[in-house]
C-alpha cells in the first residue's frame, strides 16, 4: 500500500445568506452527525485520514467563513487543490453564485485546471426546493465536474463519496501533470544533447 498525501483539499462554501451548509457537510463527513447550532462566520480547518482505493490519503479541509475580503478569498483559492462548491437547493441565490465563483477560481488558478465537485445541499427539504436536480446536473456538465445532491442534516446522499471522489480527481490531475513534466524534461534533455552534438560536429 502506497501513502499518498493531499494536504490541501479546500471546501468552499461561499453562499448567499451565509447558510452554514458547507460546515454541516464537513461535520457530517467527519463525525456522521449533524450539528444544529454553530457560528457560520468562523473559519475552520480539519484534518482527516482515510484509505481510498487502497491508498492512505490525508486531507486538510478548510471551510471558509463566507465573509472573507478579496485577499483572504484569493489566498484560500491558491491554498486549495480541490474544491467543493456547495449551494442550498432551497436558495436559488446560492445556486446563482456558483458560476461567478468558478470564474474567479479559473482566473486565480490559471494555467492549471480547477479540480472541483458541485454539491446541492438540503436535499431533505424537497418541498422547499428552488433549484431542480436537472439544473444542478446541467451546471455540473457546464463546469465539467461531478454533481451530487445530499443532506447534511439527515445524511441523505453519499456524503463520504463526495470527498473521496474529490481525492480521486486530485490524484488523476497530479498523475497527468507528472507525466507532462516528465515529457517536458525529456524534451529539454534531448534538445541539450542535440545542441552539444551539433557543436562537436561543426
Amino acid at each position: 500500500m502506497t501513502s499518498l498525501r493531499y494536504d490541501s483539499l479546500l471546501l468552499q462554501s461561499w453562499r448567499i445568506n451565509l447558510s452554514p451548509s458547507g460546515l454541516a457537510l464537513v461535520v457530517r463527513f467527519l463525525t456522521k452527525r449533524f450539528i444544529w447550532e454553530y457560528d457560520p462566520t468562523l473559519e475552520s480547518t480539519y484534518r482527516h485520514q482515510a484509505t481510498i482505493d487502497d491508498e492512505v490519503v490525508t486531507m486538510e479541509i478548510l471551510d471558509t467563513a463566507g465573509q472573507e475580503d478579496t485577499i483572504q478569498r484569493e489566498g484560500h483559492m491558491r491554498w486549495g487543490e480541490g474544491f467543493v462548491l456547495v449551494y442550498d437547493i432551497t436558495d436559488r441565490g446560492s445556486f446563482e453564485e456558483v458560476l461567478p465563483l468558478k470564474n474567479i477560481l479559473d482566473e486565480i488558478k490559471k494555467p492549471k485546471n480547477v479540480t472541483l465537485i458541485l454539491v446541492g445541499n438540503k436535499a431533505d427539504l424537497d418541498h422547499s426546493r428552488q433549484v431542480s436536480t436537472e439544473e444542478g446536473e446541467k451546471l455540473a456538465t457546464e463546469l465539467a465536474c461531478a454533481f451530487y445532491e445530499c443532506s447534511a442534516c439527515t445524511g441523505e446522499g453519499n456524503i463520504t463519496e463526495i470527498f473521496y471522489e474529490l481525492c480521486r480527481e486530485v490524484r488523476r490531475r497530479r498523475m497527468v501533470q507528472g507525466k507532462t513534466r516528465r515529457r517536458s524534461s525529456t524534451t529539454h534533455v534531448k534538445q541539450a544533447i542535440n545542441k552539444m552534438l551539433t557543436k562537436i560536429s561543426s
